[in-house]
């Protein structure tokens, strides 16, 4: 009998489109993909090392894993098996690491696939890592995660992704244009492009983002193109105006500030300063107002004084955006931060994520009232416990009606109602014809 292999996924859109990849890699080569709890044979865990709690959380699912099936194989890929691969063979339960250059080729490491006394490790430099490996999601939820570009050549002061991903390096356009019709063939309406830098995509060819957002915008039967996120220096006014006239590149950005004090920036180590930031998000909002501007942001960076905090806090409340992602500053080893000194104790990065999650809600509700009694079309998911669906619109408004098995992965015009207590909008059952 062929044995089975489940997966979990900590992290980022990236880390899922990986793990979808390798999952059908895996069925290729026999195996049998289950859900997580029904105690597979071998267990793949892709994992994630942006803050230490993704760390810990790895063994979690370690003994989550072993509690579904004691005897089960246990492998360990993505960011942390790269930084810290003997740390992790030390988990009790684990058999394999694999570090960035090996993860693609799993299946012929598991090898007979039974427990080991010792965990194997395969790891490398991560110089070394240049091949690039294509990937998407699929068959996971409605909308795909589109892989066009891994590494990082930036080296922000408190990021290890450099050291985990190595350098910049992506696709071409000819291949992600055929990813995705092969993606619109199965029935997907909406790609998500992903990268560790995706506006980077053709560093050091003669390719560019902005060419393969002209290119992508040409496949015929692709609904919703969305940009997972990018860096507002990478972000430029001709990218800007080409997503304004588009009819496919839906009017969402997602843009990473990381601290609204120029000080901060530049000890991040930044690309940019507030001044730039301002001048992309007005530019955005000048052609198409009703762009949802989603924002990430640090709290409790070394130097982060409260004066330093208050200019972030007042500087994102008077900026006109959607959200805000916000993490705390997490200790890294081998980064430059690691070593600043004028730490900033936990309580103040408690309170100061508490504060900036407040302002986030507060700019979410602001910018789904401003939408209320108009028509937007919805691209519908999946239904909950309560027989209740989710969808989202074009300009990422989280909207909700009673389930429907019909409307699942099908693209309908509604009015928006009401906004509920958990922040999401309900919806006036109008428009229920999907659109064509």
């Amino acid at each position: 009998m062929s044995k089975s292999v489940a997966f979990y996924t900590l992290g980022c859109k990236l880390n899922f489109s990986e793990t979808s990849t390798i999952g059908r890699t895996l069925v290729n080569e026999g195996y049998q993909k289950v859900q997580f709890q029904e105690g597979a044979d071998v267990y793949v865990i892709n994992t994630c090392s942006v803050t230490d709690n993704a760390d810990k959380k790895c063994k979690r699912i370690v003994k989550e894993a072993l509690r579904h099936n004691p005897n089960a194989f246990v492998a360990i890929i993505g960011c942390y098996a790269q930084l810290k691969p003997h740390e992790i063979a030390n988990i009790e339960g684990v058999d394999l690491v694999l570090g960035a250059a090996e993860k693609f080729n799993i299946h012929e490491h598991i090898g007979d696939g039974f427990k080991k006394d010792v965990a194997l490790v395969k790891e490398g430099k991560i110089k070394e890592v240049l091949d690039y490996h294509s990937s998407y999601s699929i068959g996971d939820r409605t909308r795909t995660f589109l892989k066009v570009q891994d590494g990082c050549d930036y080296f922000c002061s408190f990021c290890t992704i450099p050291l985990a991903r190595g350098k910049s390096r992506s696709d071409s356009i000819a291949n992600v244009v055929k990813q995705a019709e092969e993606i619109v063939a199965q029935g997907i309406k909406e790609i998500v492009l992903t990268g560790v830098n995706t506006g980077d995509f053709g560093q050091g060819t003669s390719e560019n983002f902005y060419q393969l957002l002209q290119a992508l915008d040409q496949v015929k039967g692709l609904e919703r193109l969305r940009i997972s996120s990018i860096e507002p220096n990478l972000l430029t006014n001709e990218i800007i105006e080409f997503v304004a006239t588009s009819k496919r590149i839906v009017p969402h950005f997602h843009i990473p500030l990381q601290s609204g004090s120029d000080t901060l920036l530049q000890s991040m180590r930044r690309k940019y300063l507030t001044e730039l930031y301002t001048s992309r998000v007005n530019y955005i909002k000048a052609l198409m107002p009703h762009c949802c501007i989603g924002v990430d942001v640090i709290v409790g960076f070394p130097g982060e004084s409260d004066a330093l905090f208050l200019e972030t806090y007042n500087y994102l409340n008077d900026l006109p955006i959607s959200y805000l992602h916000v993490f705390t500053y997490s200790e890294r080893v081998n980064t430059t931060a690691y070593k600043l000194p004028e730490k900033v104790n936990m309580s103040k990065r408690a309170d100061r994520s508490k504060m900036l999650h407040i302002l986030s809600d507060k700019k979410r509700r602001a910018f789904y009232m401003e939408h209320l009694d108009q028509n937007y079309p919805v691209l519908w998911e999946a239904e909950n416990n309560n027989e209740e669906m989710y969808g989202f619109t074009s300009n990422y408004i989280k909207v909700k009606t009673t389930y429907d098995p019909a409307l699942v992965n099908e693209i309908t015009n509604v009015q928006l109602k009401e906004i509920d207590a958990e922040m999401i909008v309900a919806t006036k059952q109008l428009w229920f014809e999907p659109m064509h």
